[in-house]
Order: structure tokens, then sequence, then C-alpha cells
């Protein structure tokens, strides 16, 4: 009988079937880095979210064949060590081609409409004050004929696409593979940035991607152009970022990622207090439907692990 380990349950608010094949089910709200290796012992299964698996826990874990993780994102998990102790590795893909894509237009429009400046002067009283029937002290600009560049093609990216499409948007995209797909015009990432209203990025995390967008890249940028990042933190030079943002350098940015999470109280986003930047807790790919999906897809992938066809594998 396999023993399944859940090491961080409370991070997926949905209904988990438990798997078709005779098993322990454990399941803990979280679980510190510290007590990874007490509490997976004797695992077959190891199933996290964000919990980190590192290759001095993988070696204290002789019985551990699989890890499942509940979510897209691996770099949390040692896949080399994982590999060269034959672990099976498997995510959950394309959960979330709803609500991430969602997300980053509810970001972009929030920012182009300048929707945080009106709340905040509705919440004011200044509405009330006014001597005209509106208020017009923050400009308003539209999507349709706007471009909007995409960095990183893939499931969201592409939907992305779609909804900019039907926003009458003119998309442009930057991937490392040959981008097919009418009414989408592939360019290399400098002319992207340097010619986007909207810039969205919706690429994995890995050492040649980690500060993709830096000081450089922010530079190339237009005067009034937003920065959306829906992905991962560590894709954006948060430092940079912040500078840009005070000194005026780019329209605005809207996140829902930081480098570490929760984040330290001394990330320089933390402390921006603008109308032209919003952050979110990552909770883009959280609506309940997407998380339900995830859910479903996860035990699936056990489920094929066990039959002997694992899937989804890294």
């Amino acid at each position: 009988m396999h023993r399944i380990v859940f090491l961080d349950r409370d991070s997926l608010i949905a209904d988990v079937r438990k798997p078709a094949f005779a098993h322990a089910w454990e399941d803990h709200a979280a679980t510190a880095e510290q007590d990874v290796v007490k509490r997976l012992r004797g695992a077959a299964v190891a199933v996290t979210n964000k919990v980190p698996l590192r290759a001095s826990a993988i070696a204290q874990l002789p019985e551990l064949e699989m890890v499942a993780i509940a979510a897209t994102g691996s770099d949390n998990v040692d896949l080399a060590a994982c590999r060269a102790r034959g672990i099976v590795v498997s995510n959950i893909r394309n959960y979330s081609t709803v609500s991430v894509p969602e997300h980053c237009f509810a970001l972009l429009l929030a920012l182009r409409r300048n929707l945080r400046a009106y709340i905040a002067d509705v919440e004011a009283g200044q509405w009330e004050r006014s001597t005209r029937f509106c208020l017009l002290d923050h400009p308003i600009g539209d999507l349709a004929g706007s471009r909007l560049g995409i960095v990183g093609y893939g499931a969201l990216g592409k939907q992305v696409a779609h909804l900019a499409r039907a926003f009458g948007m003119e998309v442009c995209a930057s991937s490392r593979s040959p981008i097919t797909d009418p009414g989408v015009r592939q360019l290399e990432l400098d002319e992207l940035l340097r010619t986007a209203s909207v810039i969205s990025l919706h690429l994995p995390l890995t050492e040649q991607t980690r500060h993709l967008i830096g000081a450089r890249e922010l530079g190339l940028m237009r005067r009034d152009a937003l920065l959306i990042n829906t992905a991962r933190g560590g894709l954006v030079d948060e430092a940079a970022l912040a500078e840009a943002l005070r000194e005026g350098r780019i329209g605005g940015a809207g996140f829902d990622v930081l480098s570490k999470e929760p984040p330290l109280p001394d990330n320089p986003l933390l402390r921006l207090r603008s109308p032209n930047f919003i952050l979110t807790p990552h909770v883009a790919w959280a609506s309940g439907g997407a998380m339900q999906r995830l859910a479903d897809m996860l035990i699936d992938n056990i489920e094929a692990w066990e039959a002997g066809q694992p899937r989804n594998v890294l």
C-alpha cells in the first residue's frame, strides 16, 4: 500500500478525491522545510505545492518514488536529484488558462483606465465636491488599437492573445519557438519592449529567464508602457522596476507575483504606493474552477503513475 503525504494541503481550496488504488493518505495544512524529511519518511508519494524538496531531503527518503507537484512551477523541487534517483516528478499543466489570462486583463484594464486613482478620489469625497458631473483628473486609455507584447507563447500566452484580439489589440509575441498563429506577429524581445504599449510575461522561471526584465530592458520600454507579470516574480528585477516606476520611466505595472513569497518586508515593490502600480498576492491562478481542475489533475497524475503510465513528467 502506497503512503501519500500532501505537505501543504491548505494551499489548495478544492475537493481532492482520493486515488482509486490502495493507499494511506496524510494531509498537512502546511510544512516547514525543516519538517519535510520527518513527514515524508516512509512515503512513496510526496504532494507539494510550494514546500521545497531539496537534494539533501531527497537523499534521506529512500522509499520516495513520486513527487506530485500541485502547481505548474517546479523550481521548489530539485529535479536533478529526483532524476538521479529515478523518482517521477509530475506537475499540473494548462489548468488556469481561463483564470490567469482574466486576471492579467483585470490588472491591465485597471491600470489603463486609472481605476485606483479614481476609486481613491471617490473615497476622498472629491466627486461630491466636484462642480462637474464627472471627474477627469487622471488620463484614461483604451486597449483597442494598442500593441500587446507577450513574452512566452505557451498555453497562457495564447489565451492572453485570444482575449487581446477580442479587445481590438494588435498582438505581438516573443518566443523561442516559431509562432504560426494568424494575427500574432513574432518579434525579438528588444523590439517587443521598444514598441509595445503593454508587455505581459508568461514564462517559467529558470536560470536563463531570471531577471529577464532588468534595468536595461525597462529602459527600452515606452514611457507610457505597462508591464504585467502573472508568471513568476524572479523574471523581473524588482529593485529596477521600483526605480523605473518612481522615476516615471514606464507607465505602470501590475504584478501578481514576487521573487519570494510570502514577501520579505524590505521588498521594494511592497513599499510602492502609487496608482500606476497594482500588486495582488499570487491569486491569478486561484479561481474556484481553476483550483478544482488542478485538484482533479493532481490525482490523475498520481493514478497514472501507479498504473505505470506516468504523465506530465518533468
